[in-house]
């Protein structure tokens, strides 16, 4: 007989903590909950981190989630600027830095991750940034100015995101990236190219296969970000953006299987029956994409923070979610459902070019991925065909002409 737990922790108060405290009240659930984060603010959402917020055209707290008084109506024990720093499985406790001990029937890890720094000299100079949390949003926010010169480091999402509202805002910028194309990790070449066309038409100067070797302060002010080739671009600030990092060390340290992140089943529970993890940290199986997988985005923190909860109270769950990710740039929505592949066939649908577009990614006659510009109506219409494994013939995508809807 299952039996209802009476005390749940949740350890991260990020988007997918909120998510796992509010949802437990939803689902009936009458015992103590407590919601442990190491940041002073309440659960957040980040995507607007390096948008809205940084282009300063909402107020931080707009990115709330949860304020106190709605978590203290919920009878959520708030924990907050808290950090964890041992995780004892046998005696089904948490201890916190300040020496308190946390017991739990069930345990849900919501701990996310953190901006990944450079290992150079003169990374950890006041002038270079990362972008995470609503404190970096702050101290980089009054920087992005006018006339002043940003080096982004970085040409995936979030380099991308800061360098496109740096550039709103009015500030030259450099991308600086590794790699021979943009997001040469997550998209395939001719949207990559797409991008590389917006940002150039919009006044970034983007460089390609450029490795940062050092940053070094100027007598006058700002720094100089010198390249492994020798190159040196001298700027007002720089911004980090080359991924994130995984925060599994407590997972690790307590002997949880991980593997860049903590590993869970499609029921969100990890090699512990008793501790369940979602959100950025969480490495779970995906059909979608035939492989486990980590998934980075505003969806799965949601929809996984929600599945942990029912799991954890014995609800039926099989996590398994059409990977969803969305950014915006220079006025362009750009947004992809699935995971495209190299072996897939390309077709395309508009043109790129006049900023309306989607390429679809084939397998046969089944639609396996999409990607797309301002085109939210035929994304919606996508993932239809790429859930319902519809067959499709190329020529009828490629035809603005044949609806979508009708397909």
């Amino acid at each position: 007989m299952h039996t209802e737990p009476t005390t749940i922790v949740i350890i991260g108060a990020g988007q997918a903590g909120g998510w796992a405290a509010r949802t437990l009240r939803d689902e009936g659930f009458d015992g103590r909950v407590v919601l442990i984060g190491d940041e002073s603010h309440p659960p957040y959402e980040r995507p607007p981190l390096s948008k809205a917020v940084l282009a300063g055209e909402v107020a931080p707290e707009s990115v709330h989630l949860l304020d106190a008084a709605a978590m203290a109506a919920m009878s959520v024990e708030w924990l907050a600027s808290a950090r964890v720093v041992n995780l004892d499985r046998t005696a089904k406790q948490v201890m916190l830095a300040d020496g308190r001990a946390i017991g739990y029937d069930k345990l849900i890890l919501c701990t996310g991750g953190r901006a990944r720094e450079l290992d150079v000299p003169g990374a950890g100079l006041p002038g270079v940034h990362t972008l995470r949390t609503i404190d970096d949003a702050r101290r980089l926010g009054p920087v992005l100015q006018r006339d002043a010169h940003v080096a982004v480091v970085g040409g995936g999402w979030i380099g991308l995101e800061v360098a496109a509202t740096a550039r709103q805002r009015g500030a030259e910028v450099t991308v600086i990236e590794t790699m021979g194309r943009l997001c040469e990790r997550s998209l395939p070449e001719a949207m990559s190219a797409h991008l590389h066309a917006m940002h150039a038409a919009k006044g970034v100067e983007v460089l390609l296969g450029a490795a940062v070797a050092s940053f070094a302060p100027r007598t006058t002010g700002g720094l100089d970000v010198v390249l492994s080739d020798g190159r040196s671009i001298t700027c007002d600030a720089a911004v980090v953006g080359i991924g994130l990092v995984p925060n599994d060390e407590l997972a690790r340290a307590a002997g949880l299987d991980c593997e860049g992140g903590v590993l869970v089943d499609a029921q969100c529970r990890t090699t512990d029956p008793d501790i369940f993890a979602a959100g950025d940290v969480a490495v779970t199986p995906n059909s979608w994409a035939g492989r486990r997988l980590r998934l980075e985005s505003w969806q799965n923190a949601q929809e996984q923070g929600i599945a942990a909860v029912r799991s954890a109270l014995g609800r039926d769950v099989h996590y398994d979610p059409l990977p969803w990710f969305w950014s915006d740039q220079h006025g362009t929505n750009v947004q992809i459902y699935g995971v495209p592949s190299p072996t897939h066939e390309v077709v395309v649908r508009g043109d790129p070019a006049a900023g309306s577009f989607v390429f679809f990614y084939l397998e046969g006659e089944r639609v396996m991925a999409a990607l797309g510009g301002n085109a939210a109506r035929e994304l919606r219409f996508a993932r239809r065909l790429i859930e319902k494994r519809t067959q499709v013939r190329a020529q009828d995508l490629a035809d603005p002409g044949v609806s979508l809807a009708k397909l």
